[in-house]
C-alpha cells in the first residue's frame, strides 16, 4: 500500500532575522537574540523590516523583478529557496508535476493613485463620474487598484517553472492554515505527490498598516514581547515583513528520490469560532483535544499576533496544559499575516530535525530542555480563524 504520510522536505524562510532555515535556527536558538525593529518610519507604529535581499539569487531576470511589487518578489524568492532546499529547482520533470497552494493578501495598493482619487473628490460632486474616469486612466494592467492575489502563484510558476495545479487562498492567518491543510489533504488522498505551499507578507507599506489600525489592532509605543502586550497602548499587533514556503511530499515520493526529510506533518486542524460571545478559548481547547497531543513535555511554536483578545485566549489555553512550553515567534519576527502559519510549521520542522528546542523568546515562557519529537504549531487569527498542526519526527 502506498505510504502517503505527508513529509516536509524543503524550507524557505525570510524575515527581519535573515534568510533561510539555518540562519533562523542560529538566531532563534541563541539566547538573548534581539528583534530587528524600525520604530521611525511609521510612527507611532513599529515594524520588523525585511533584511537586504539580493533578489537576483532566486529571480534571475530583472524584467521579472521589475514587474513584481515587493510582496510578490518576496514570495517568489522564498518559494525558490524552498525548491532549492528540496532539490527540485531546475528539475523540469519534478517542477512540471508539482502542485502549488499559496496564501496571499489583497496585494499592495498604488498609494499615489489612491491619494489622487481622494484629492480630486474634494472638488467634485459627481463622484460616480470621477471614479469611472480614474478607473479608465489609472488602473494597473491587473485591472485592479492593487495587485491581484493570484499573481504571486503566477510569478512563481513563471520564474520557477512550477506548472502543476495552483490554488490561492485569501484571509490573513486563515489563508496560511487553509493552504497547508489543503496541500496536506491532497497528498494524503493521492491527488498530489509533491506540493509547494506558503505565503508572504510585506508590511512596509502604509495601506497594510491602515488595514490593521482601522479596527484598532496595532500596538503603540515602545516594542514589547507578544505575551507582555496585554493592556498596553493600542491593539497589541506589531507586524513584520516575511515569507515562508514549504515543500510537502508523500513519504513514498520523497524516499524514491532520496530526499532528506525534515519532519512529518500530522493532523492540520482549523476552526472559526464566534468570538463575540467568548467562544475562542473554548474552540482553541477543542482543537488541542482533537490534535491528540502526545504525552510528556511538548514544545509549541505559537503564531500569536499580540492582539489582546485573541492572544489572551491562546495564552490561557496553552498555559492550561502544564506540559506545553510555548514560543511566540512574533516577538522576534513580527506578525506576518498569511505567512504566519507556514512560518510556525517551518520552525517546528527545524526543531524536530535538529533534535533541540528553542530557548524562551521572552521572560515567562516555560523552559523546554528535552529532545522534541513532536512540536505543535499554532495560528490563532487576530480577529478570525484558528488553526494548528502537529509536526513530528519521521517514523
Amino acid at each position: 500500500m502506498a505510504n502517503r504520510n505527508v513529509v516536509i522536505t524543503g524550507i524557505g524562510l525570510v524575515s527581519s532575522l535573515g534568510e533561510g532555515g539555518a540562519a533562523h535556527w542560529d538566531k532563534l536558538t541563541t539566547a538573548g537574540t534581539a528583534p530587528v525593529i524600525d520604530a521611525e518610519r511609521f510612527q507611532p507604529y513599529a515594524i520588523h523590516p525585511l533584511p537586504e535581499i539580493d533578489w537576483g539569487l532566486q529571480i534571475a531576470k530583472r524584467g521579472d523583478q521589475r514587474q513584481m511589487e515587493t510582496w510578490q518578489r518576496l514570495g517568489t524568492y522564498t518559494a525558490g529557496m524552498a525548491l532549492d532546499d528540496a532539490g527540485i529547482k531546475g528539475n523540469d520533470e519534478l517542477s512540471a508535476t508539482m502542485d502549488m497552494v499559496v496564501a496571499a493578501g489583497g496585494g499592495e495598493r498604488d498609494e499615489a493613485v489612491d491619494a489622487r482619487v481622494l484629492a480630486a473628490s474634494e472638488n467634485r460632486a459627481d463622484r460616480d463620474v470621477l471614479i469611472n474616469e480614474k478607473l479608465t486612466t489609472e488602473l494597473r494592467p491587473t485591472l485592479f487598484l492593487a495587485q491581484l492575489s493570484n499573481l504571486l502563484a503566477g510569478n512563481i510558476s513563471i520564474v520557477h517553472k512550477v506548472t502543476g495545479s495552483s490554488r490561492t487562498f485569501m484571509g490573513e492567518e486563515g489563508a496560511g492554515v487553509s493552504a497547508i491543510e489543503t496541500a496536506a489533504a491532497r497528498i494524503r488522498s493521492g491527488q498530489s505527490t509533491h506540493v509547494l505551499v506558503g505565503g508572504a507578507f510585506q508590511t512596509e507599506h502604509s495601506d497594510m498598516l491602515l488595514g490593521y489600525e482601522l479596527a484598532g489592532y496595532l500596538h503603540r509605543g515602545p516594542w514589547k514581547p507578544v505575551w507582555q502586550r496585554q493592556g498596553s497602548e493600542g491593539g497589541g499587533v506589531i507586524t513584520g515583513s516575511g515569507g515562508a514556503f514549504l515543500v510537502l511530499e508523500s513519504r513514498d515520493h520523497a524516499e524514491a528520490r532520496g530526499q532528506k526529510i525534515y519532519a512529518e506533518l500530522g493532523p492540520v486542524l482549523s476552526g472559526r469560532s464566534r468570538r463575540r460571545n467568548g467562544g475562542l478559548a473554548e474552540n482553541i481547547a477543542e482543537l488541542l483535544a482533537k490534535a491528540e497531543l502526545p504525552e510528556g513535555d511538548l514544545l509549541a511554536i505559537s503564531g500569536a499576533s499580540g492582539a489582546h483578545a485573541a492572544t489572551a485566549a491562546e495564552k490561557s489555553a496553552l498555559d492550561g496544559n502544564p506540559a506545553i512550553a510555548a514560543r511566540a515567534l512574533s516577538s522576534l519576527t513580527g506578525h506576518m499575516k498569511e505567512a504566519q502559519f507556514p512560518f510556525a510549521v517551518a520552525l517546528a520542522a527545524l526543531a524536530v530535525d535538529r533534535g533541540a528546542g528553542y530557548p524562551a523568546f521572552e521572560v515567562g515562557e516555560r523552559d523546554f530542555s528535552g529532545q522534541p519529537r513532536n512540536v505543535l504549531a499554532t495560528a490563532i487569527g487576530y480577529h478570525q480563524f484558528e488553526g494548528m498542526a502537529l509536526v513530528s519526527a519521521p517514523r
